[in-house]
């Protein structure tokens, strides 16, 4: 087991991907103080909610979104181990479980606030984070919008995810996520991999794959939100929503978002005018 800190906290990184899978337990992880409210609010009124009101709740949380989809998965697998159906958003996972086996499954839900009230810097972390998973969101569904893709609310769902695992660091392991931030600011040409591999022993996206799949996530979502399949438009779509989100987080005057402009204007088949206009508009 990796070292932790008297308060639980991650300090000394596992030294691969099963230990980091090890260290996170989809079941228990905290959502967002608002997610919570909300799911207590509507528990109040169970006999009048529906999926679509649930949905509500649930989606815009990164976290919840993770804890439904596989609660779904593995609840469906464990009745039928050769069912090859899947729920791949959160609406329909919501109408396959329930609304009452939904408030029995997850109770009143810890918090990520409660679990940071101690480590503000980690909370702003998380909070930049969720922010920029929110952008890409919204970027990757109007460019699947345009694309005319018949599976618009996937690619949604996997900007909004894609980033999860960096979530997940600022949980559980603070101090190192800190020091990654830390470091890539003070050299901004550091690449992400390359310090993660040094003070993590994996890359993110290695983690985050491996988690997706050890928590039974639609293979749909697996595979948009798999980075080594950025040939196939609906991945692009997806990594240029996250390329354009990140660019774009202090301004509009970070000198990689020209490429993010034409690579965008590639895959929507638009001219360079258009796109920055495009892009401006979603941001409003």
């Amino acid at each position: 087991m990796p070292a932790t800190d008297p308060s639980g906290f991650i300090t000394t990184a596992p030294p691969d991907v099963p230990g980091w899978v090890r260290c996170f337990d989809i079941d228990a992880l905290p959502v967002l103080a608002e997610t919570a409210e909300s799911l207590e609010m509507l528990r109040g009124i169970e006999d009048r909610v529906d999926a679509h009101m649930l949905a509500e709740a649930v989606s815009a949380d990164p976290l919840m979104t993770l804890k439904l989809l596989s609660h779904v998965a593995r609840h469906r697998r464990s009745r039928d181990p050769d069912s090859r159906s899947e729920t791949e958003t959160v609406t329909a996972s919501l109408v396959m479980l329930g609304i009452g086996p939904f408030f029995r499954a997850f109770g009143p839900q810890s918090t990520v606030e409660a679990a940071l009230a101690d480590h503000p810097e980690a909370l702003a972390g998380f909070r930049a984070v969720l922010k920029r998973s929110h952008r890409a969101a919204n970027f990757a569904m109007s460019f699947a919008v345009h694309r005319m893709d018949h599976d618009v609310a996937v690619i949604h769902e996997a900007a909004l995810l894609h980033d999860f695992a960096e979530l997940l660091l600022w949980l559980r392991a603070p101090a190192l996520a800190g020091e990654i931030a830390r470091l890539q600011q003070d050299d901004p040409t550091l690449r992400s991999a390359a310090l993660q591999r040094s003070l993590l022993h994996v890359e993110l996206a290695d983690l985050q794959h491996a988690l997706m799949l050890a928590w039974k996530l639609p293979s749909l979502l697996v595979h948009i939100s798999d980075d080594r399949h950025a040939e196939q438009a609906q991945v692009r779509n997806v990594l240029l929503a996250i390329r354009v989100a990140r660019h774009s987080a202090a301004g509009w005057d970070n000198p990689a978002l020209p490429d993010d402009v034409a690579d965008i204007a590639d895959l929507l088949r638009l001219g360079l005018d258009p796109v920055w206009t495009l892009l401006r508009d979603i941001d409003a």
